[in-house]
């Protein structure tokens, strides 16, 4: 057998995910003609037969299926190849800082992605509260932050807005006669100066039942049953349930989501914000417990 050419590999995926010949000729900015030798020469060079071609449409032989695997491995390492070695690749090191509510979601699949794209960049990441983020990059120790937007602030891309949310063990329901036990985050914590403006506010008292400087310990406070936390609605975490609106508690206001970098003089961090805001979906996913 021959060796492989690269770009018949990629016109082969081309088609299959395309549908067509035409389509994929459109997609790859090439001739149909010249879509339609790649596979020719890939077929050639492989002594099977990849693909079957009808007036209508078409369909993949079981060698075809077999090859699919096997063309994204090699376009993959191809493209990671090229960019490694290419002059114009992004290279350097990137210091992000993403608040601690997201670090249960699927961040760690966006980063993931990321650095397969950009096998020259180095991340460092720091995990933290929104305050001590913006306190940091605004130090110069981060170069990219993606957490809630400091109150007065109006710089950063906005990835998305929501409400947020009490939250307690299922089924805790707070004795409106007592003081709300609260679990928060130590100052300066942007939700916990939201939840107690919410309660001065609606004139509802409250105690501090339990303060601590990570999420998994608010976690496990909350699920012991020693209070109730603000927490975003997209990413509650598994084992906790919103408070129901029959508890009466006032509504806490909504928070922002913001990623702020080094602005366009830096590609490899604008390249990095690109990526988290193309990914806000995938972000807010609930984690499955």
């Amino acid at each position: 057998m021959s060796n492989l050419n690269v770009d018949q590999i990629r016109s082969f995926l081309a088609v299959l995910e395309s549908g067509s010949f035409t389509a994929a000729a459109q997609t790859l900015g090439l001739q149909q003609s010249t879509v339609s030798g790649h596979i020719a020469r890939l077929e050639q060079a492989l002594g099977r037969s990849l693909l079957m071609r009808d007036t209508h449409r078409v369909a993949v032989t079981p060698d075809g299926q077999a090859m699919i695997g096997f063309a994204r491995d090699v376009l993959e390492a191809h493209d990671r190849l090229r960019a490694f070695f290419s002059p114009g690749g992004l290279r350097g090191r990137i210091r992000l800082g993403v608040s601690e509510d997201y670090t249960l979601s699927a961040l760690a699949q966006v980063l993931a992605r990321f650095a397969d794209g950009h096998p020259s960049i180095d991340l460092q990441l720091t995990v933290g509260l929104s305050r001590a983020l913006y306190q940091g990059y605004d130090a110069g120790e981060l170069d990219v932050i993606f957490c809630k937007r400091r109150r007065g602030d109006p710089r950063g891309e906005l990835a998305w807005a929501e409400e947020l949310v009490w939250v307690g063990r299922p089924g805790f329901v707070p004795d409106p006669a007592l003081p709300l036990p609260l679990v928060l985050y130590p100052p300066p914590s942007i939700t916990r100066t939201l939840a107690l403006d919410a309660l001065e506010a609606a004139g509802r008292s409250w105690r501090i039942a339990c303060t601590s400087g990570s999420l998994m310990g608010l976690r496990a406070a909350v699920e012991a049953g020693l209070g109730i936390a603000p927490h975003s609605a997209q990413v509650t975490p598994p084992g906790l349930a919103p408070i129901p609106e029959t508890a009466g508690l006032p509504p806490i206001g909504e928070v922002e989501f913001v990623v702020l970098g080094l602005g366009r003089q830096h590609p490899a961090a604008t390249a990095l914000q690109e990526a988290i805001l193309a990914s806000t979906a995938e972000l807010q996913a609930v984690p499955e417990g």
